[in-house]
């Protein structure tokens, strides 16, 4: 099966193809540096994060930039707030988001590039625009003339008229930049500087960008006229990513996305999350706690990525305990592949796996299919690990299990979640079953150098921690008090 997927602006599944053969350029609109991320951030990073490796995985080269906007009314606010610069908040937040993301084992994009770093792209796309009679100056600022573009929203699907209806009781005539503007729904592209606000020299005199052109200059910039994956949160469906294409198409009149993609939005205990309700919660609040990065990774794949999905104690719970369980399966090579005397070379992965996890991925990014894949594998290698610890051996052909260990970690990474041995622990905070095993090995091999004394000392050692071992002809067992 080749891989579709849902294009927002077709509201149909797709076979994908790319401009260039073989090569993938994805933009995803990233965050307003002005505060720490949240949960609803969480879910994107995490969904265009495997998005990505999943098309590496079968082969695309991938060239995948995720702006900053350093330059907005919130970031100019907070930096009031605390006496300092825009560009000191905009840094502080960069920092934070790469901590964060690191924390949740997120890999870098290619490019990171800043609103404040484009102004020389922001500027000629408005004078473009400008040119073709797409905007028009306004007493410092420029807008964009929506009624212009023929074929403004067709991504959300609103008719102008539609909107400027649904507006009328909301407008205030009175408004200064309401009055500028040839049509209610024109959208700033410039504007002109106010006192106290960083500004820039334009054409049009001293002032900044709006935040739609923001995006159309940086993906014209870094990947070119037309791209193959535009992605975001379903919130910048409207108005957000129209206005982009509104601005891009009317430039270069091709396609700025040939696929438009959209992860849904993020609830907390069913509430829609906000500051107001007190239920804003920051990734690092919420790894502070002491939650597993890959249970949140688990809570987000575990759910289809264009569907809302709902953070709860007990939705993290259930999925710190799906972790448990795929992590068992993921350590089976560190625990015991020197008992089965694997040695050093790699296996081949399992063909039949790989294609139904790849049969059921290829269906629009369906990570959830896929993860049942991983959490059959998972259970047999954790069942596997059981009978070695408790009668040590197994029927089992040792190559079988190591090929089956190493396409669960090689297609646990496609989704970006990886266990440590290091890390392993015991759910009442005793030794884990990994650090049992190395007990046992250190033992076993003390007792075949004939120091016996030290083999006592790790049989006594353990037996303090609540551990029994059981010596046979097979083995050694163990089990705990």
């Amino acid at each position: 099966m080749t891989l579709t997927l849902y294009n927002t602006l077709t509201r149909r599944q797709e076979p994908f193809t790319t401009v260039e053969p073989g090569k993938v350029k994805m933009y995803y609109c990233g965050v307003t540096v002005y505060d720490f991320c949240h949960l609803g951030h969480a879910r994107a990073c995490i969904v265009w994060d495997v998005v990505r490796r999943y098309l590496r995985f079968i082969g695309y080269e991938v060239r995948y930039v995720q702006n900053f906007t350093d330059i907005d009314d919130k970031i100019l606010n907070r930096a009031r707030l605390e006496h300092s610069s825009m560009e000191e908040v905009a840094d502080r937040f960069i920092k934070a988001y790469f901590e964060d993301m690191a924390r949740l084992g997120i890999k870098e994009a290619d490019e990171y590039p800043r609103a404040t770093h484009t102004m020389n792209g922001i500027q000629r796309l408005i004078h473009e625009l400008e040119n073709k009679g797409f905007a028009y100056p306004a007493d410092g600022d420029v807008y964009y003339a929506v009624r212009q573009f023929s074929e403004y929203g067709k991504l959300s699907r609103r008719k102008l008229e539609d909107l400027q209806a649904g507006a009328s009781d909301r407008v205030n005539v009175e408004d200064v930049e309401y009055q500028k503007k040839k049509h209610p729904f024109d959208f700033a592209l410039w504007k002109a500087a106010k006192l106290g606000e960083p500004a820039w020299e334009s054409p049009w005199g001293q002032g900044r960008p709006g935040w739609h052109i923001e995006c159309s200059a940086m993906v014209r910039d870094r990947l070119g006229e037309t791209i193959d994956i535009h992605a975001g949160g379903e919130d910048l469906i409207f108005p957000h990513h129209e206005n982009e294409i509104a601005q891009s198409e009317a430039v270069t009149g091709k396609p700025l996305a040939r696929y438009w993609m959209h992860n849904g939005m993020v609830k907390v205990d069913g509430e829609k999350m906000s500051k107001s309700l007190g239920n804003f919660t920051t990734i690092r609040d919420l790894l502070d706690r002491g939650v597993d990065p890959m249970a949140v990774r688990l809570l987000v794949l575990m759910a289809q990525y264009r569907t809302p999905i709902d953070f709860t104690d007990e939705a993290i719970a259930d999925k710190t305990n799906a972790w448990h369980t795929l992590k068992d399966g993921l350590l089976f090579g560190y625990q015991y592949g020197e008992k089965l005397a694997w040695g050093t070379e790699t296996a081949s992965l399992l063909p039949e796996i790989v294609e139904r996890f790849k049969t059921s991925v290829n269906d629009d990014f369906n990570f959830p299919g896929g993860l049942t894949v991983l959490f059959e594998l998972a259970k047999e290698l954790r069942r596997e690990g059981n009978i070695i610890v408790h009668q040590g051996k197994t029927a089992t052909p040792k190559e079988e299990l190591k090929q089956q260990w190493q396409t669960l970690v090689t297609l646990a990474e496609v989704l970006g979640l990886e266990a440590k041995l290091e890390v392993e622990t015991s759910p009442s905070g005793g030794l884990s079953d990994a650090e049992i095993a190395a007990k046992i090995q250190q033992r076993q091999q003390a007792r075949q150098a004939k120091n016996f004394a030290e083999g006592d000392r790790i049989r006594d050692e353990l037996l303090a921690q609540g551990i029994t071992l059981i010596d046979s002809r097979d083995g050694t067992r163990w089990h705990r008090n």
